[in-house]
């Protein structure tokens, strides 16, 4: 017997059976926990959307305020940063940085007059077409 094969340990590590099982609690894991993630991902994204409306008309009312109208359709929202030509009490800017896209990365929608009120401040939702429902439903100032 050599004298080495006392200090020699047995070789460590995880057995093939042992690392699919684990892979196998993990996918039951990912499985039961993705769904209800995303599902709340899609309810942070029209919360955020309500905000950020909110925030709109109210850098709109403040333009009406100084100017004494909302600006209309064709000047859009891009008035809220630039003084369009011609407004000579636009006291702007209304907005510290430019006008957002809606958490789906579209445009927000704007009219003057509106449909629903004065004016229509509003976002298509994630499919980006009128209409809708749940997360792909309009969302708006009205």
């Amino acid at each position: 017997m050599s004298p080495y094969q006392y200090f020699r340990r047995p070789a460590a590590g995880f057995t093939l059976l042992e690392l699919l099982v684990v892979l196998v609690i993990i996918g039951l894991l990912v499985g039961y926990v993705a769904p209800r993630y995303f599902a709340q991902v899609g309810k942070s994204e029209v919360k955020v959307t309500r905000a950020q409306i909110k925030a709109l008309e109210d850098a709109l009312d403040q333009y009406r305020l100084d100017v004494g109208r909302y600006p209309d359709s064709d000047q859009g929202l891009a008035a809220l940063n630039s003084q369009p030509a011609g407004e000579e009490r636009w006291q702007g800017p209304y907005l510290r940085k430019e006008v957002p896209n809606d958490p789906w990365g579209q445009p927000y929608q704007y009219k003057q007059p509106g449909e629903h009120g004065e004016i229509d401040l509003f976002s298509l939702g994630k499919d980006g077409q009128p209409g809708g429902a749940g997360e792909a439903a309009d969302i708006g100032n009205w």
